[in-house]
């Protein structure tokens, strides 16, 4: 099984790889490898039987040198601090590698989001949206979805916050529904890059997508729609998962029909039309011509990298190869497009709602989709420049290097105060 590594201490690896091959000095480096504050906050919130019940919840926001601070916020049993702490500094440099105008940020709260209902869940997020309003706001900090919240949670805390500050903000956050503020192709936008994404890798190794083989570990909306839109564009998904195992066909599986089955019973597990089932390791270690992690961080540790048969691995969750896990991929030849370009279109299509949301003025799903693919491409083209031109090991690295420096010419022109 994967090895339980701290995704801050991967983050901060990850910085300092990249910082190897930039003229950055090393004061300014240790800046951008901490986060500059951390929330933490205990929510009581009564249940539907009248009892009381204590939530953990955080949010840290990493770094503002390019603007407010932006990320999601996450419902799941394993939050921490550390957590949220790497994922909003990934929130940095996923901002920066796409070069849109935001910092860093990631919040969560320590539940089981399965075990309450909906009016129970509608409390906690209002009580965590209320501990969130000093440091929230459209030109301060803007959160989104992330694992186990979507449209319905963002509207909530959207009316929170409208209701105590007594105003209309719709873009005090994003990935709100359409009546609500939302923008159009904001749900499919996370899939839509890692499809983006994945067909660049590709054309970039003189490979076809047309007939390549994919195997998918995740089958929520990033994985899902990831799913879709590969086997739109000619690839054949042959194995999906999600945390009951992984279903297969070698023939492919029908993506839409296995997202219909995982939406009526909760499970990819037990797709009539699959001619096989096992095990999440069993899909990673598979010999497909695409892996797409699109579950939780640290799936793929060093051990389990050893036994990566896949050519391309195009990552849609936010650190689920291990630094360890690179340096094996790396010297096996398998090319990873990672996380903070590869899953960026939801921060993107974020940052397009948000700048519609303050025009008061719509885009056309079309519009979005199109921008959303001049954003990807650009930068995976200047990753490749990076990767090439400075004879970086792996383009991990190359994105991080494009990042890194971004965020430090900010700063650096901005100068040190006080």
């Amino acid at each position: 099984m994967p090895d339980e590594a701290n995704p801050f201490e991967s983050l901060q690896e990850q910085i300092d790889d990249a910082a190897a091959f930039l003229d950055v000095p090393g004061d300014v480096v240790t800046r951008l490898k901490s986060p500059e504050r951390v929330l933490e906050v205990t929510l009581s919130v009564e249940m539907d039987d009248g009892s009381l019940e204590s939530f953990r919840g955080f949010r840290s926001q990493f770094n503002g040198d390019r603007g407010p601070y932006k990320g999601g916020i996450r419902y799941h049993p394993n939050v921490s601090r550390d957590e949220v702490k790497a994922l909003s500094g990934w929130m940095v440099y996923k901002c920066a590698v796409v070069d849109i105008p935001y910092g860093g940020g990631k919040g969560g709260i320590v539940i089981d989001p399965r075990k309450y209902s909906e009016a129970e869940l509608e409390r906690v997020t209002r009580a965590f949206a209320t501990e969130l309003r000093p440091l929230i706001g459209p030109d301060k900090d803007i959160p989104a979805p992330d694992v186990n919240t979507g449209q319905q949670e963002m509207n909530w805390i959207k009316d929170t916050y409208e209701k105590l500050e007594n105003t209309t903000a719709p873009g005090v956050i994003t990935g709100k529904s359409i009546d609500n503020g939302g923008s159009a192709g904001r749900v499919e936008a996370t899939g839509r890059s890692v499809m983006l994404a994945a067909r660049e890798a590709f054309d970039y190794l003189d490979k076809e997508m047309e007939g390549a083989t994919v195997a998918i570990q995740g089958y929520g909306n990033a994985g899902s729609v990831a799913a879709k839109l590969i086997e739109d564009a000619g690839a054949t998904v042959v194995a999906v998962s999600d945390s009951s195992g992984a279903v297969f066909d070698s023939a492919g599986l029908d993506t839409r029909a296995v997202k219909g089955h995982k939406r009526e019973t909760g499970a990819v597990t037990g797709y009539a039309d699959a001619t096989e089932e096992f095990s999440n390791e069993d899909l990673l270690t598979m010999d497909v011509d695409l892996l797409v992690p699109a579950a939780l961080e640290n799936a793929i540790d060093a051990d389990l990298a050893e036994r990566v048969e896949a050519d391309v691995v195009v990552e849609a969750a936010n650190g689920p190869v291990t630094p360890d896990a690179d340096d094996v991929l790396t010297e096996t030849d398998v090319t990873v497009v990672p996380d903070i370009l590869a899953n960026a279109g939801g921060v993107t299509v974020s940052y397009f709602e948000w700048v519609q949301n303050r025009q008061r003025f719509a885009w056309t799903e079309e519009r979005v989709n199109d921008e959303l693919e001049r954003v990807i491409v650009g930068a995976f083209d200047r990753l490749v420049d990076a990767y090439e031109t400075r004879d970086l090991p792996n383009f991990r690295t190359a994105a991080y290097v494009v990042a890194v420096q971004r965020v430090a010419d900010a700063f650096g022109g901005a100068g040190s105060w006080p």
